[in-house]
């Protein structure tokens, strides 16, 4: 497997766990270290570190049954040991209210950028998503 296709790879394991629920993956691929940081199109919007960012994925994928996504137009820049990965992004699911038992359909259209370290392995160290409209 090319360099880039380890890396998109990467980047689809972690929109995968969305559609298992394996919310280990989440723990393997991004970088648990202090230079980890992500900034979402959900609330909270302040800058988040590893710790906090696992939650709020967990919760939020959790919370979307029959998930899935569309990543579109990837860009993928190599800078020796870094990556950046830009694209489009269509996410969508059932938000489901376990207290009132009801559910929302839900399509997110969102530009994303990922930025990966090699570390031997290629780990997400920052996560930007913004929604389109």
């Amino acid at each position: 497997m090319s360099g880039k296709e380890q890396i998109i790879n990467t980047i689809e394991k972690f929109f995968e766990a969305g559609k298992s629920k394996n919310f280990a993956i989440l723990r393997e691929i991004q970088l648990d270290d202090s230079r980890f940081s992500s900034f979402s199109d959900v609330p909270p919007y302040d800058l988040k570190d590893f710790a906090t960012t696992i939650v709020l994925e967990e919760l939020r994928f959790v919370s979307i049954s029959d998930y899935d996504y569309q990543i579109k137009n990837p860009k993928i820049s190599v800078f020796d040991d870094t990556a950046i990965v830009a694209f489009e992004l269509l996410q969508k699911g059932m938000l489901v209210d376990n207290k009132a038992f009801t559910g929302e359909i839900i399509t997110f259209d969102e530009r994303a950028t990922f930025v990966l370290i090699k570390k031997p392995t290629w780990k997400i160290v920052h996560i930007h998503l913004s929604q389109i409209n």
